[in-house]
């Protein structure tokens, strides 16, 4: 039978429908469009469809007329158990414009099930003592129908010792109980056979069968006996499983099955013992079932029950005493109780580290123990007034810089056999304190300054560091500034606090100042504070700053402008006058060569490049002009190098113009260079002196003359170009000397030495010595 209703709402709607479980599939169950009022020829169309899960569909709809089949056979009991009503919901689907449409189908039951039992026999023992009116409580039977088509009633086998009852607990649920109307004889009769039956309410009605078997059990008046009164053993603790610790015995009186015995534990037995120990049924033999451990017990005491077999089983109990002997098992625990990690470095010998205890839960000697420390470390154990405590105290200084972290390996040992041990491992960190003095990295410091620096800008840096740590390692520098006549220069430098680097305040210069020295202390952070000096050395290394100045000749206005006159009739190689300059600079900056700008006539005239001498090149000619004019140029041999120049007008005159000339002008000269040194001569001496001298000139040029035209390039036996001053500089293993330009290598420097040449003692490969020549000029030894 189809049943439909039809609920509408919105653009959704309900129907619901109604079949019977079981039918076969393709049985029409109503048609949906119908019902619903859709229009059967767009269903296709519109995709209409039941929406499902991934379960093969129970239900399917035709597209094309809307009507709603089984699509595969549905069992009730399969679906909804027991439920009283069994409903099946669907969602079905149109597309374009969607609607969603429910329909549930209610599955209906039918008697398609009989009552069954869970076992096809039961069997029942049931002592002959056992009064009228006792209950047994059978199992029931189960019908997966519900309803009307569940069961209804039980039906007993006819009889006269039994009958059956039923007690119902809802939910179709009927319980059969077996009550016993009459009192059972064993020995007329011994077993009772019984069939019960289970009846549905179906129409016809099903049913189903369980056979009840009673046996009529003889009664036992006689209980078991140990025959031992005191049950006491030993065991060691550790025995392997399976172990026997010991047998029980006991007798009983009767006869059958109730004179046979079996053992098992007392009911009030621990579960823990049950761990431990079993019990053989039939042998009474007790067996080690795990582990026996006599740190957990020293001793076990166990009920033993033996029971016959009788229906109504008797029993009796003995207690059984095992004593656990001690095996060396265990090794020695240690715990740290009271650990101070840090330690500071100054403590003194005998200061405690940790306190620890060492316990071991063996006993006698397995549990005596003896503590050591198993390293070479600067701590030991103190045995403490209490068993088994020790103090961890320090046995000699200890000092952070050369260890910061001790591993200290406590090791633990029985006096057990086999002997057992243990480690513990404390680690103690040594803590710093203000011990060690900051420390310079070189001592003294020598640092090379190049002059001209600018002010206010970092010109060396000095570093010190500190075994200490944290802020005993904290350093701070500054210049000592006490006063002291080697520490005045001090002023003109300024210092980092923090990292050491040095600020000039004002700009060096090499020909003031070459080189000074100061102080630097370098102070830690700790309390209190720790600090050390070094030594600076500072050398001020040359720039090329000064230009040259030219010596002669000079005019009475102060310009390098002078006027020689020679006779005519000079020969080639006469010496016409010698320029002289000087340079404040030393080295390759001091270094100065003459050179010829401008000259009226160069066949005439020639130029020392290194002396500045002017000589003829030539003797005169009727030809050459009475005067000529001489531009020359005085440079350094710096980087950059710096000029002067200077004007000789040379003019050529008679002999006797010239000898006249000559004493004038060798007055004159002898005046200009007396100014420099003999200040104080030139002011006392007299005209009468004056003319001795001139004469003795006129004497020594003329005595001179033949050494002059000897040779076009002579040179003067007593160099006096270049004014100059030997100096001496180490510069960390190199050591250098100002030689003079014609100097052999290894020559020695006496005093009035014009030797200007800046040696390094540098070997080649060959094992030559390279010599750079350098003019150095030093103006206070301007004479």
């Amino acid at each position: 039978m189809v049943a439909l209703a039809a609920f509408w709402s919105g653009v959704s709607a309900q129907i619901r429908y109604s079949i019977s479980e079981n039918v076969k599939e393709g049985t029409v169950i109503g048609n949906i469009a119908k019902d619903l009022g859709l229009d059967k020829s767009t269903l296709k169309e519109r995709r209409y469809r039941i929406v499902y899960g991934s379960t093969e569909p129970r239900f399917k709809v035709n597209q094309h007329d809307g009507i709603l089949y089984v699509n595969r056979q549905i069992d009730r009991e399969e679906v909804c158990d027991r439920s009283s009503t069994c409903l099946i919901n669907l969602k079905t689907v149109l597309e374009n414009p969607l609607e969603i449409h429910y329909v549930a189908v209610e599955i209906l039951d039918v008697n398609d099930h009989s009552p069954s039992f869970p076992e096809k026999e039961k069997r029942l023992e049931i002592f002959e003592s056992t009064l009228p009116g006792a209950r047994f409580q059978l199992q029931a039977a189960r019908d997966p129908d519900g309803g009307q088509f569940a069961i209804k009633e039980y039906k007993l086998s006819r009889n006269e010792h039994f009958r059956i009852e039923v007690k119902d607990r809802g939910e179709d649920r009927k319980v059969p109980f077996l009550v016993l109307q009459k009192q059972l004889d064993r020995e007329a009769i011994g077993k009772h056979r019984l069939l019960l039956t289970a009846v549905d309410g179906g129409k016809p009605a099903k049913s189903g069968t369980i056979e009840i078997l009673i046996d009529v059990l003889d009664v036992n008046d006689n209980s078991p006996v140990f025959t031992t009164e005191l049950y006491s053993t030993t065991l060691k603790e550790n025995v392997p499983a399976g172990t026997i610790v010991i047998q029980v015995n006991a007798t009983d009186l009767d006869q059958g099955a109730n004179g046979e015995i079996i053992y098992s534990f007392g009911n009030e037995v621990d579960r823990k013992l049950m761990d431990l120990f079993s019990v053989n049924p039939n042998t009474g033999e007790i067996q080690v079932t795990g582990l026996i451990d006599f740190e957990e017990s020293k001793s076990y005491e166990i009920d033993i029950q033996a029971s016959d077999k009788g229906q109504v089983p008797l029993t009796a109990d003995k207690s059984i005493m095992i004593t656990v002997v001690d095996v060396n098992d265990n090794a020695p625990e240690i715990e740290v109780t009271s650990f101070s990690s840090s330690i500071p470095e100054d403590s003194r010998i005998g200061t405690t580290v940790a306190l620890i205890s060492v316990n071991d839960l063996d006993s006698g000697v397995n549990g005596k123990v003896i503590c050591t420390i198993k390293q070479d470390v600067p701590f030991t154990l103190s045995p403490s007034l209490q068993d088994n405590m020790y103090a961890v105290i320090t046995k000699s200084q200890l000092d952070r810089e050369q260890h910061v972290k001790y591993d200290v390996t406590i090791l633990a040992k029985d006096t057990g056999e086999p002997c057992l041990s243990s480690e513990k491992t404390i680690s103690v960190v040594v803590s710093d304190v203000n011990d060690n003095s900051p420390e310079f990295s070189l001592n003294p410091y020598t640092f090379y300054v190049t002059e001209n620096n600018n002010p206010a800008a970092s010109v060396f840096s000095v570093s010190a560091s500190d075994r200490d740590r944290n802020e005993n390692a904290l350093i701070s520098y500054h210049i000592l500034r006490d006063g002291r006549e080697d520490n005045k220069l001090a002023s003109f430098l300024n210092i980092n606090t923090q990292n050491g680097d040095m600020l000039a305040l004002k700009s060096f210069d090499f020909e003031t100042l070459k080189t000074f020295q100061f102080q630097v202390v370098a102070t830690d952070s700790g309390s209190p504070s720790l600090s050390s000096n070094v030594t600076v050395n500072v050398f001020i290394l040359d720039q090329n700053d000064n230009a040259p100045v030219i010596l002669y000749p000079v005019s009475s206005n102060g310009s390098a402008e002078g006027v020689e006159e020679i006779p005519r009739n000079v020969n080639a190689g006469h010496l016409v006058t010698k320029v002289r300059a000087y340079d404040a600079d030393i080295g390759y900056n001091g270094w100065l060569l003459f050179s010829l700008l401008e000259v009226t006539d160069h066949s005439l005239f020639a130029l020392d490049r290194y002396t500045g001498q002017i000589r003829t090149l030539r003797s005169f000619t009727e030809t050459d002009e009475a005067e000529h004019k001489l531009l020359i140029l005085v440079k350094d041999n710096g980087n950059v190098s710096l000029s002067a120049t200077a004007t000789v007008v040379v003019k050529a005159v008679e002999p006797k113009e010239a000898f006249a000339a000559s004493d004038v002008k060798s007055a004159a000269k002898d005046d200009e260079e007396n100014n420099v040194t003999f200040y104080l001569m030139i002011t006392l001496g007299s005209v009468s002196t004056l003319f001795l001298i001139s004469i003795i000139v006129l004497i020594a040029m003329q005595c001179s003359k033949p050494t002059d035209y000897s040779s076009k390039y002579l040179q003067e036996a007593n160099y006096d170009g270049t004014l100059c001053n030997s100096i001496q500089y180490r510069s960390g293993d190199r050591r250098y000397m100002l030689v003079g330009p014609r100097m052999s290598i290894g020559s020695t420097i006496v005093p009035g030495s014009n030797g200007n040449t800046l040696v390094h003692d540098r070997k080649r490969a060959s094992g030559e010595v390279r010599t750079i020549n350098v003019i150095t000029l030093i103006m206070s030894d301007v004479i």
